[in-house]
């Protein structure tokens, strides 16, 4: 198949949406598969060996956020695209002004179009003064996704919270890890020796964007409630956003570490022995994952990823949803019981060890496929409706 995949974010872009569009496009090439992705031009150029075909369009600064772009409409080169590569299939990971122009062109030429939900803009609007337009949102979400053949989303709960919330053609596709990048052999005692840990000091890990809508003053006050027991303690936060400068300064005693990929990721994660995430916002949650995949006991609340990968007290351990004194005093359960912590890491990495990159590729192709198959059968219906007429 020739596929579009439309996006406001790719690698070398680093964040869970991109991430998760660099797995899709991997995949689906590495079956046969021709990709050709339009995003917002990046600053950094892509890698040599990117396997999708990229046409960059113009951006803006997302607002609250300069660190992502949202896309301009871009109908016109949709358009040739459409035509010129004869696209069989499209992907929108965007509801923005570029998905929107995306999906009239796709209709226009009868082109069948999947789309996902990617991130919850609609409960990131209350971290960013503009609450008040989520209603406004929820509902254009809505109609947005049900103009098209389907919406991918990553979990049971968030498909049944979407469909009593009227949205339609619903499919539950999982996100998945590279368990052989993503491992406990990753571990680094120089790593540990560089950011002044002892073999028997608690490291506590955070990857993720450092922004309001994650939700990290509370793994801060979780961390904090730990240090006061062991001291020697200490947290290192991989990832940037615009909380870093404020963090920064209040949290003097933490480790920074920036942005991190790869195998120096791997290495991050595995190189700790606690994962705090109290973030109340995710469609699924990608470092749950690969938390669990490195071997790391993970403390988080129970939704996305975690309600639906985590037993509590078997691979991790579940706040209640919003329950910030659970979520506090399971990370001290945690940190203060070492069997426990063992106990939780090895079953973390065998259940990440089941969500495997190809499988769920494979699950991907079938979509493709089923709604291509679909948009056939009813393009020879309406043909075959208008030759019959008088």
């Amino acid at each position: 198949m020739n596929i579009l995949i439309v996006t406001e974010t790719y690698p070398p872009e680093i964040n869970g949406v991109a991430r998760t569009l660099a797995q899709m496009v991997s995949g689906l090439s590495k079956l046969g598969h021709r990709i050709t992705l339009v995003c917002p031009k990046q600053k950094q150029r892509p890698s040599d060996d990117e396997p999708a075909e990229i046409h960059p369009v113009r951006g803006l600064p997302l607002p609250g956020y300069p660190g992502l772009q949202f896309g301009m409409p871009a109908g016109g080169l949709i358009k040739r695209l459409i035509a010129h590569k004869q696209i069989d299939a499209c992907y929108i990971a965007t509801e923005g002004p570029l998905g929107h122009s995306a999906m009239r062109a796709c209709h226009r030429a009868g082109v069948p179009c999947l789309s996902g939900m990617h991130t919850n803009f609609h409960q990131y609007s209350g971290h960013y003064n503009a609450g008040m337009l989520a209603p406004a949102l929820w509902r254009y979400l809505r109609g947005f996704h049900n103009k098209l053949a389907g919406t991918l989303v990553p979990t049971g709960a968030m498909a049944d919270e979407l469909e009593d919330s009227g949205f339609r053609n619903l499919h539950v596709w999982p996100r998945g890890v590279h368990a052989n990048l993503f491992s406990p052999d990753r571990r680094n005692e120089e790593l540990r020796a560089r950011w002044g840990i002892g073999s028997d000091d608690i490291v506590v890990v955070y990857v993720g964007r450092l922004a309001p809508e994650k939700n990290i003053d509370t793994t801060f006050e979780a961390f904090s409630a730990i240090r006061e027991r062991h001291p020697t303690a200490r947290m290192v936060l991989v990832g940037n956003g615009p909380a870093e400068k404020r963090l920064r300064a209040t949290h003097p005693e933490a480790i920074f570490a920036g942005p991190r990929t790869g195998v120096e990721l791997a290495e991050y994660y595995a190189s700790g022995d606690m994962f705090l995430f109290s973030s109340v916002t995710e469609t699924f949650g990608n470092v749950t994952l690969e938390a669990m995949a490195s071997g790391l006991a993970v403390v988080s609340y129970d939704l996305a990823a975690a309600h639906e990968l985590i037993n509590h007290g078997h691979n991790g351990l579940l706040a209640p949803a919003d329950d910030k004194a659970a979520f506090i005093q399971h990370s001290l359960d945690c940190a203060g019981d070492a069997a426990l912590r063992q106990t939780l890491k090895v079953h973390a990495r065998e259940t990440a060890l089941q969500q495997d990159w190809p499988k769920l590729i494979d699950r991907l192709e079938k979509l493709f496929l089923a709604v291509q198959r679909e948009a056939t059968v009813d393009d020879r219906e309406n043909t075959a409706t208008s030759t019959e007429r008088p």
